[in-house]
């Protein structure tokens, strides 16, 4: 694995490799020292061209936990704001020694281009792309679902897949590039993904993606997944109308009270441990999720958040590591 772009490009095995290292990485966040010193002496660079808190904060530590020296770089108040192409941007940084550049951009293939690109020697890993992908929070979101399942069936987590699991994700599925990144990676590790959405929030195409779909939240409930996956509302990417209001979505689509109260009797297999909810954040609660639902004990909302750092520290050791292994940055 050269770089991290997509989870629909991922490898069976790396994915595996991956979570299995990130469960070794979840171990160092309970030491008294949160340190590791495999990557002393390589610089990470956080390229970010749209806000972000959890993503950006999440790649710092995980780079900082494993010894790397880092550099955050925010389009805002930068010579991007000049008018600096991404080109010229990304060579800068490579002449500052960057070994890692983790890019987060408004344009869809962004990170694929730097990756095919000669600007740099550096390995990438794609933090956002539009409404592409996002591989690091789909693989977040698998190490949490991967330890609910194992647990339930007593079983350890580590080189275990998902399959047989049921995994439900609702709501704004055409502006999410988790639900995209979720999708490929679910199917790759065996699991059954089911999209719920209404039709304007449905992607072109969407029925040659490898999941089933429903025009009804409370039909898709009753499929009993083992986990539902919640999206944000992403009001910031439409530019039109997409639903009548807020209140009508919320009744429609949303995990309200009521809801929880369905999911509550939902069960993870045929265990009796109680099924997940699941949510990439931030959340507009009292929309797309009601705040029983958030806090509730079946909410697994902060550990993906826990997760999110072990699954960055694995992705930039399995990259860098390799290449300091290899004794250069050549692909």
């Amino acid at each position: 694995m050269k770089h991290l772009l997509d989870t629909q490009g991922l490898a069976y095995h790396d994915a595996l490799a991956i979570l299995d290292t990130a469960e070794e990485m979840t171990a160092v966040s309970s030491r008294q020292v949160k340190k590791l010193p495999t990557l002393r002496g390589r610089t990470v660079v956080n390229l970010f061209y749209e806000d972000s808190t959890r993503t950006r904060i999440s790649f710092e530590a995980a780079a900082k936990r494993l010894s790397a020296d880092v550099m955050n770089f925010s389009a805002k108040g930068s010579s991007v704001s000049k008018g600096e192409s991404l080109k010229d941007t990304v060579q800068t940084l490579d002449a500052m020694g960057a070994d890692a550049i983790v890019i987060r951009h408004s344009a869809s293939g962004a990170a694929a281009q730097l990756a095919a690109s000669d600007w740099s020697e550096a390995a990438v890993v794609n933090a956002g792309d539009g409404t592409h992908e996002h591989p690091t929070q789909a693989l977040l979101d698998a190490l949490t679902l991967r330890r609910g399942w194992s647990s339930a069936h007593l079983n350890g987590p580590r080189g275990t897949d998902l399959t047989g699991m049921k995994v439900l994700i609702v709501g704004d599925i055409v502006h999410s590039r988790v639900a995209r990144s979720n999708v490929w990676l679910l199917r790759t590790l065996g699991a059954e993904v089911h999209l719920a959405a209404p039709a304007t929030l449905l992607p072109y195409g969407v029925e040659s993606w490898p999941a089933i779909v429903h025009y009804s939240l409370d039909e898709a409930l009753s499929a009993a997944p083992d986990a539902v996956m919640m999206l944000r509302v992403q009001a910031e990417r439409m530019g039109g109308v997409f639903f009548p209001t807020a209140a009508e979505y919320t009744r429609r689509w949303g995990l309200t009270d009521e809801r929880l109260r369905v999911v509550e009797q939902l069960r993870l297999g045929d265990t009796d441990s109680p099924a997940l909810i699941l949510h990439p954040g931030p959340m507009n609660r009292g929309v797309e999720i009601s705040s029983a639902a958030a806090d509730s004990p079946q909410a697994k909302i902060l550990d993906q958040v826990a997760h999110g750092v072990a699954v960055r520290m694995a992705v930039l050791h399995l990259l860098l590591s390799q290449r300091q292994h290899d004794g250069n940055h050549d692909e």
